[in-house]
C-alpha cells in the first residue's frame, strides 16, 4: 500500500576512527579531531539508506536529515541530499557543547517534536562513541515504540511496519505500530552513491552561518536552543552526568612469534599457554 511518510534520519559526523594513526591523540588522552578526517557516520548511511527505500516505494513521502554538532556538521546534509533526501536541519548551539548521549538525546527529541514524523530512523551506533544508546533514548523520551538491530524494513501499511532484524545468532520479523523509531545495523543495505543531479542541484547549499546571503531555495535549516524550545539545564554540560576522564589510544606490536603445525599437541599446547598467560580467561 503506497504510504506518503515523513521520515526524520539521525545522522552524526564523526571523526574516521577506523583509520587511528599515532596523532590521532592528544598529549592530554583526548580524541585529536584535527588529525582524523571528518565523514558521515556509517551505519547512519545505512539508515539513510532504509528511508531513501521507503521513499522509492511510497511517492510523495519526505526524508529530512537532523544532525547536531558545528557548523561544518552541514556537511552531512549536503551528502544527504546527493543521494535522495528531501531536506535537513542542523542544531547547533553554543548550549550544545559538550553533550554526552542524555543531553544529545534530549535535544535531538526536541527538535523530532517540531518536526512531527511518522518515523525515525537512525544507524545502530557511531563509531566515535559505540555507545549504540542515542537511538533508543530519543524513542525513550518521545514515549515512541522503538525497533532496534534492523537490517531491513519489510513492509508499510496505514498504521504498521514490518522490520527484519539481524539478532547475535539468527534474525527476527517484527511489526510494530507507527509513530516509531527505528536503528538500523552495519549489515543493512549500503547508502547508494551519489546522484549526478542532485548534486548539481545541492551543491550550493549552505546553513545561514556557513553563508548569511545564501538563497531560501538552498537554504539549510538550523536550530540553537531557542528553536527547539526545553530545559536548557538538559542541553550540554550541564545535562551531560558522564564524565571521560581519559581516553587512551593503544596500538598493539608484535613482539614474538610462534610456528605452529596443524596437530592436536600443538594447538593444545598454544591453548594452554594463552590460558596460562591470561592472554584468554
Amino acid at each position: 500500500m503506497t504510504k506518503k511518510l515523513k521520515i526524520v534520519v539521525l545522522a552524526k559526523q564523526v571523526p574516521d576512527t577506523r583509520n587511528v594513526g599515532k596523532n590521532a591523540m592528544t598529549p592530554e588522552g583526548t580524541v585529536n579531531r584535527a588529525a582524523l578526517p571528518a565523514i558521515f557516520n556509517p551505519e547512519d548511511m545505512n539508515a539513510l539508506e532504509q528511508a531513501l527505500r521507503i521513499k522509492d516505494k511510497n511517492p510523495g513521502t519526505e526524508v529530512v536529515l537532523l544532525t547536531m554538532g558545528p557548523a561544518r556538521a552541514a556537511e552531512i546534509i549536503r551528502e544527504g541530499l546527493f543521494r535522495g533526501a528531501d531536506g535537513g536541519v542542523l542544531l547547533s548551539d553554543r548550549k550544545f557543547a559538550g553533550s554526552d548521549t542524555l543531553a544529545t538525546s534530549y535535544a535531538l527529541s526536541q527538535a523530532v517534536k517540531k518536526l512531527n514524523p511518522d518515523l525515525i530512523i537512525a544507524g545502530r551506533q557511531a563509531i566515535d562513541g559505540d555507545t549504540a544508546q542515542v537511538g533508543p533514548q530519543v524513542a525513550e523520551k518521545l514515549n515512541m515504540p522503538q525497533v532496534t538491530y534492523a537490517e531491513e524494513v519489510l513492509e508499510i501499511t496505514d498504521s504498521n511496519i514490518v522490520i527484519r532484524r539481524r539478532l547475535e545468532r539468527g534474525i527476527e520479523v517484527v511489526s510494530s505500530p507507527m509513530p516509531l523509531l527505528i536503528t538500523v545495523h552495519a549489515t543493512a543495505a549500503p547508502c547508494r552513491p551519489r546522484n549526478a543531479k542532485f548534486l548539481m542541484k545541492y551543491k550550493s547549499a549552505r546553513t545561514v552561518t556557513e553563508d548569511s546571503s545564501v538563497s531560501d531555495a538552498m537554504k539549510i535549516t538550523e536550530w540553537g536552543a531557542a528553536e527547539i524550545g526545553g530545559d536548557d539545564n538538559s542541553f550540554g554540560l550541564s545535562g551531560s552526568p558522564t564524565k571521560v576522564k581519559k581516553v587512551e589510544n593503544i596500538v598493539f606490536q608484535a613482539k614474538e612469534a610462534k610456528r605452529l603445525t596443524s596437530s592436536d599437541a600443538d594447538i593444545d599446547s598454544l591453548i594452554s599457554e594463552l590460558f596460562t598467560n591470561h592472554t584468554i580467561g
